[in-house]
């Protein structure tokens, strides 16, 4: 029994030390298999209990491409996402449907969360966000992975 004590408060340890910091997430679920749809439950329990409340969370349903296969519904995951207080979008990755768009509006909404903090924070610099510049580069950069070969079927 101790030994699983153990182990049980090492996991709680790496878990809360993965999330720290942590000011979004996608959690990424496909559409076309109903059993990680499922699972999302839990992944959001987990951000919820190791991240601040104000982190941005987007539910995206992925293969939007396989409309025939789908096993959720659109209006099922919508629903799911508005009682959750997410935001929600479907993507393709095989056809690079919305997937900048997604990474776009999270860290759109990020941008507005930090902001938000540091006006309330006044101008105490110790408030504001320390970290690294994200160049997500152009439209030219992702042209030119594609035409490499990377990421396409």
């Amino acid at each position: 029994m101790h030994g699983i004590l153990v182990a049980g408060k090492i996991y709680r340890a790496i878990t809360s030390a993965y999330y720290r910091g942590a000011v979004g997430a996608l959690l990424v679920y496909d559409v076309t298999r109903r059993v990680t749809f499922e699972n999302v439950q839990r992944w959001l329990k987990e951000l919820r209990d190791h991240t601040d409340s104000s982190i941005v969370i987007m539910l995206i349903g992925n293969k939007a491409d396989l409309r025939h296969l789908f096993a959720v519904t659109t209006d099922d995951a919508k629903a799911y996402a508005e009682s959750e207080n997410t935001f929600f979008m479907e993507t393709s990755a095989l056809e690079s449907t919305n997937v900048e768009h997604a990474f776009t509006e999270v860290l759109t909404k990020i941008h507005h969360v930090i902001s938000r903090k540091a006006l309330e924070g006044g101008n105490d610099q110790t408030t504001l966000p320390k970290g690294q510049t994200i160049n997500v580069g152009s439209r030219d950069d992702v042209s030119a992975v594609k035409k490499d070969g990377c990421c396409s079927a």
